[in-house]
């Protein structure tokens, strides 16, 4: 049985809504004329958010962090299931890639995009040294023989 205390509790108006999140109440409300995060329950000063509320900003912060825009917020959202960090997009003509390209030695080249690789930069920057210490230790290996 839920009391009345616990109800009130799990309800926000828009200040403390705002607080939790870390987010002005200009955002908050522009995700909601957006349709980003559901309307509040209620109307004018008695409107309220709930912990469900609260959930909805969190991961749209969490996804705009991870660099997605607005629009790929929405259209993930237009999805099933949306808690953990969508796909990306599938790749076609036209779309802009950065890739990192590491040149070994001539004819020797190893290329990876950091993203769908799920490595941070310096994730990156260590495979890269690891490469040119594995490629150093077998063409040593093999100057010795």
């Amino acid at each position: 049985m839920t009391s009345k205390k616990d109800t009130e509790d799990s309800r926000f108006d828009i200040d403390a809504l705002c607080a939790l999140v870390e987010l002005p109440r200009r955002t908050v409300r522009y995700y909601i004329q957006q349709g980003l995060i559901d309307r509040p329950i209620g109307e004018k000063r008695a409107a309220y958010y709930t912990p469900h509320h609260l959930e909805q900003l969190l991961v749209l912060r969490k996804w705009q962090q991870a660099g997605l825009s607005l629009e790929r917020i929405r259209e993930i959202l237009g999805n099933s299931d949306h808690t953990d960090l969508p796909p990306p997009r599938p790749r076609g003509s036209g779309s802009v890639e950065v890739w990192s390209h590491l040149v070994v030695a001539e004819g020797l080249e190893v290329t990876l995009e950091p993203g769908q690789a799920g490595l941070s930069p310096e994730q990156v920057r260590t495979f890269f040294r690891g490469v040119m210490a594995l490629y150093l230790d077998i063409t040593q290996d093999e100057d010795k023989e």
